[in-house]
């Protein structure tokens, strides 16, 4: 069994990590926090003991780390004597903590692929450009990399290897659906990271269709969609991990991914992207000064983390496969959860988004630590038994839901 746990990064999604290790030390050990600024894991560790969350007494320590140096990271990991690493910090250092995992010989988790800073919207598969050229030496060292392990990527994936398994054997299409039906009271804001938030939108939307990579300009395609508990939500074509992995591993399926935008959102993205605010490259201000304009749009942005105490409302995050059943009959199954800010908010201190991104890494954990998902190689998400990860997180604070011809109801294995 796999035990004591090294967290990476300390923000929004962090703290809720933490809170959820905390809740269950008692399978997962000692608990580890780094980040540049070892002040940002104290205050995460203020939060999980102000809340109670330790499940039984155990450590629960702050660690300064330059993540960018896979050496420093190895040294933390034989410092601590972690045997499973839960990256959450920016993409940007994914590769250096991913390499370190692997000269150690620990278990690696991560929730989104692996950017360079200088790069924008690389050519698909993105995994391909980073993570999946480390399988091998993933697997001759028997390490466990579970790649993509928030909710989307991640909890969606498995909805969709669960639909395809029990339900739509040959599936003609993946829709992942993403819609935040909440408000934070806050005239604009991203719900995390804004570097990291508008890097998303302003390259190729790029999605798997025909068997072939299809382009689009961002908010060129929209539909609207009729959601569980949310309602009708206009989401638009959107480029997103999971689409690079799903579309490797079901191929014949169309594979797309559609966020929900306000027009508010819309327009200020708009302005700011036609402004040049959004690029990441550097500029000279009349002075002199050498700045990024993406970097000082995120200087001027409210903390995604100080959303939470005002937030309101739910997201509802669904994977939509139709297709065949097993007898050739027309098949179409939505699987899905509804999560609450307010109530993510009063059990960690934080709202929905980072609630549904730092729960999923912390289940994968758990599997790991009893040996269900401890591989020994290199994984995305669906290449994994889904059922579970998803009982876990039914009993953790993600619940599973499904939508099909029987009606809306709860699944449960």
């Amino acid at each position: 069994m796999k035990r004591n746990v090294l967290i990476i990064g300390a923000g929004g999604v962090a703290q809720v990590v933490a809170h959820k290790a905390a809740q269950n030390n008692d399978v997962l050990g000692d608990i580890h926090i780094a980040s540049r600024t070892a002040a940002k894991c104290e205050q995460i560790i203020a939060s999980v003991r102000e809340k109670g969350s330790l499940k039984v007494d155990g450590v629960l320590k702050a660690h300064a780390l330059d993540a960018r140096d896979s050496a420093n990271v190895v040294a933390l990991i034989r410092e601590t004597g972690a045997q499973i690493v839960i990256n959450v910090a920016q993409a940007f250092v994914n590769m250096p903590i991913l390499d370190a995992c692997i000269e150690a010989g620990v278990a690696y988790m991560d929730t989104a692929i692996h950017e360079d800073p200088a790069k924008i919207c690389e050519t698909p598969p993105w995994y391909g450009n980073y993570e999946w050229k480390r399988r091998e030496a993933a697997a001759k060292a028997g390490v466990t990399a579970i790649l993509g392990v928030g909710f989307d990527p991640g909890v969606v994936n498995a909805y969709a290897k669960l639909a395809i398994d029990d339900y739509v054997a040959e599936p003609e299409s993946i829709d992942i659906i993403d819609i935040n039906a909440g408000s934070h009271g806050r005239w604009f804001s991203t719900n995390f990271d804004p570097e990291i938030n508008f890097r998303e939108f302003t390259g190729t939307v790029y999605s798997w269709q025909n068997q072939k990579w299809q382009e689009n300009k961002m908010f060129e395609v929209g539909q609207t969609w009729d959601m569980p508990v949310v309602g009708e939500q206009k989401a638009y074509l959107t480029g997103h991990d999971e689409v690079h992995s799903l579309s490797a591993n079901y191929p014949k399926a169309d594979v797309r991914f559609w966020m929900g935008f306000g027009d508010h959102y819309i327009n200020v993205f708009t302005v700011l992207k036609n402004l040049g605010l959004l690029s990441e490259k550097p500029v000279k201000t009349a002075e002199g000064l050498e700045v990024v304009p993406l970097k000082v749009v995120k200087a001027v942005l409210p903390d995604p983390a100080s959303l939470a105490p005002d937030y309101t409302g739910k997201t509802c995050i669904a994977t939509l496969v139709k297709g065949k059943d097993k007898d050739g009959k027309p098949a179409e199954v939505m699987i899905y959860n509804v999560a609450d800010h307010k109530e993510a908010y009063l059990e960690v201190g934080s709202q929905g988004i980072s609630y549904t991104a730092g729960v999923p890494p912390v289940a994968a954990a758990m599997l790991v630590a009893d040996g269900t998902w401890d591989v020994g190689a290199m994984k995305n998400v669906e290449e994994l038994d889904p059922k579970p990860f998803l009982n876990l997180l039914n009993k953790i604070g993600l619940p599973t839901s499904i939508r099909d011809a029987k009606g809306e109801r709860p699944l449960t294995f």
